[in-house]
């Protein structure tokens, strides 16, 4: 009777019996095998019950269930947490969270000691200014990433030639200034980006002054005479032999 309570597909679908499990008095479930394309390891459940001093039996209701070794879905995880850096492209909007723990209110000032007596960063002209614990992580962020020490460019480039340095450098505001700021060189691949201050590249307004140039040795020449090949050369009429001797005023 349970395995007939499956109406929903065709009787090639379901399998084998695999269980049965007590689920209460005088309720039980049915497991049998499904053979439904994309539903590996699930199986069909019928739960069916009957009342008390009675032999007909009731289906209460029929489900497909995932098995042990089912080929499940992965999680749903919300978008906010999906995002990664990058993803937003042109015309697309994420809003902020109202408790981001990068943001603070603007009228507690703007949680950084060393721009809290200019007005705009006082907030007057923005509801939420960055928090410590934001420009923390951005700062963290942008040090281990493509704007510190230890990037590509940054590594190949001479050890003076860091950012710091720079006549292109251009300090930030605030705390971060001891640390960032932006490049202002054209030819520089950072240009217009945040760079830590011992970032560096080949392009540093000093780099020409600070460069030494070293001598290049040059190897000497040498002639392999096992290459060389003997030519048979043809004379000319005219032409004086090795033996006779020599005129004084050439050929006429």
């Amino acid at each position: 009777m349970a395995r007939g309570a499956i109406t929903e597909v065709d009787p090639s679908d379901i399998g084998e019996h695999l269980d049965a499990i007590a689920e209460g008095d005088r309720v039980v479930t049915h497991f049998f095998e499904s053979h439904l394309d994309g539903y590996r390891g699930w199986r069909w459940a019928v739960t069916v019950t009957r009342v008390p001093r009675s032999r007909h039996v009731t289906v209460c209701e029929t489900v497909l269930l995932p098995g042990p070794d089912a080929l499940l879905a992965p999680g749903w995880v919300p978008w906010n947490e999906r995002v990664q850096p990058g993803d937003l492209g042109v015309g697309d909007l994420m809003p902020t969270a109202p408790d981001d723990d990068r943001l603070a209110p603007g009228y507690v000032l703007s949680d950084d000691a060393a721009v809290e007596d200019v007005s705009w960063e006082l907030g007057l002209g923005r509801s939420r200014v960055m928090s410590q614990e934001g420009r923390m992580e951005t700062a963290q962020r942008w040090y281990d990433g493509d704007s510190g020490p230890e990037a590509p460019i940054s590594s190949a480039a001479p050890r003076n030639a860091r950012c710091g340095t720079c006549g292109f450098y251009l300090p930030l505001a605030g705390s971060l200034r001891t640390m960032f700021g932006v490049c202002g060189n054209l030819y520089a691949p950072d240009d217009g980006r945040a760079v830590s201050a011992d970032h560096g590249c080949g392009a540093h307004s000093e780099a020409l002054l600070s460069a030494v140039e070293q001598p290049v040795d040059e190897l000497p020449t040498v002639y392999d005479d096992s290459e060389v090949e003997s030519v048979a050369v043809s004379r000319g009429h005219g032409s004086v032999e090795s033996g006779d001797p020599a005129e004084d005023y050439g050929h006429s």
